[in-house]
C-alpha cells in the first residue's frame, strides 16, 4: 500500500459554485473554506505529513479588485479565528510564494501564524499565496548564479519555496479542469494526478477518502517496470 506523505490540491470552482448557488463568486470562496476544514481533518486521519493548497496564484491578480480584496479579507479572518485551533491540533502553517506585494497587515498575520505553529508536527499545511511555479524556478536559478554555484537538481531544489518539503505524492484538482495552472511544475514530475469533476465547495470528505484509497492501491514505477 502506497504511503501518502504529501497531497497538493488545486481548489478550483469556488467562483462558479458561487454564481450557480448564490449568484456571487465571493460566496463561493466563503463556502470553499468549509471544504478546506474537511480536507484538513481527513488528512490528519490518514496521517499525511504535508498538505499544499493552491490559494492564490500570480495570475489571479488579473481578477476584479473587489474579488481580490474579498479573498484576502477572507484569508485574514480565517487565520485570526482559526489559529488557536491549528495550534491545538498540532498543525504547522507555512507560506510558499512571494509575500512582498501583500499589505503590511496580511504579512504580519502570515508571519504570526507561521511563528505560532512552527513547532507543530502532526500536519504541515503549505499555503501557496501569490505563487507561480515558473517564477519560483527562475528565482532559484538566479540565486544559484548569485552564489556562484553549479546549476544542479539539488541546488535548484534547495532554492525553491518548497525546500525540505517532499514532492507531492498526489495532486487533486477539482472543478472539472484538466491543467496544472503553473502550480508546482518542478515538484510534480512523478506525482499522481486526479482531476475531479466536482466544484471545490461540493467536494467532501467521502470524495477525498475515495481518491486517497485509490492512490494507496496504485502500482508506482517511477520509470521502472
Amino acid at each position: 500500500m502506497n504511503p501518502i506523505k504529501h497531497v497538493a490540491i488545486i481548489m478550483d470552482g469556488n467562483g462558479r459554485w458561487g454564481i450557480k448557488h448564490k449568484k456571487s463568486r465571493n460566496e463561493g470562496h466563503r463556502a470553499g473554506l468549509d471544504t478546506v476544514e474537511k480536507v484538513i481533518k481527513e488528512s490528519i486521519k490518514f496521517k499525511i505529513d504535508h498538505l499544499t493548497l493552491y490559494t492564490f496564484s500570480t495570475e489571479n491578480w488579473k481578477r476584479p479588485k473587489k474579488e481580490i480584496n474579498f479573498l484576502f479579507n477572507l484569508l485574514e479572518n480565517f487565520l485570526l479565528k482559526k489559529i488557536d485551533k491549528l495550534v491545538n491540533n498540532k498543525i504547522k502553517l507555512k507560506i510558499i510564494g512571494d509575500q512582498k506585494i501583500f499589505s503590511k497587515k496580511l504579512r504580519k498575520i502570515l508571519k504570526q501564524s507561521e511563528s505560532k505553529t512552527s513547532v507543530n508536527k502532526k500536519l504541515q499545511i503549505n499555503l501557496a499565496l501569490n505563487y507561480g511555479s515558473k517564477t519560483e524556478i527562475l528565482n532559484a536559478i538566479k540565486l544559484i548564479n548569485k552564489d556562484k554555484k553549479k546549476i544542479t537538481h539539488k541546488n535548484i531544489e534547495n532554492n525553491l519555496y518548497t525546500k525540505n518539503i517532499p514532492d507531492p505524492d498526489l495532486l487533486i484538482r477539482t472543478g472539472n479542469t484538466h491543467r496544472l495552472s503553473n502550480f508546482l511544475l518542478w515538484q510534480l514530475a512523478y506525482t499522481e494526478i486526479y482531476f475531479e469533476k466536482k466544484l471545490w465547495p461540493d467536494f467532501n470528505s467521502k470524495d477525498y477518502k475515495r481518491i486517497l484509497n485509490k492512490f494507496q492501491l496504485l502500482k508506482r514505477n517511477f520509470g521502472n517496470i
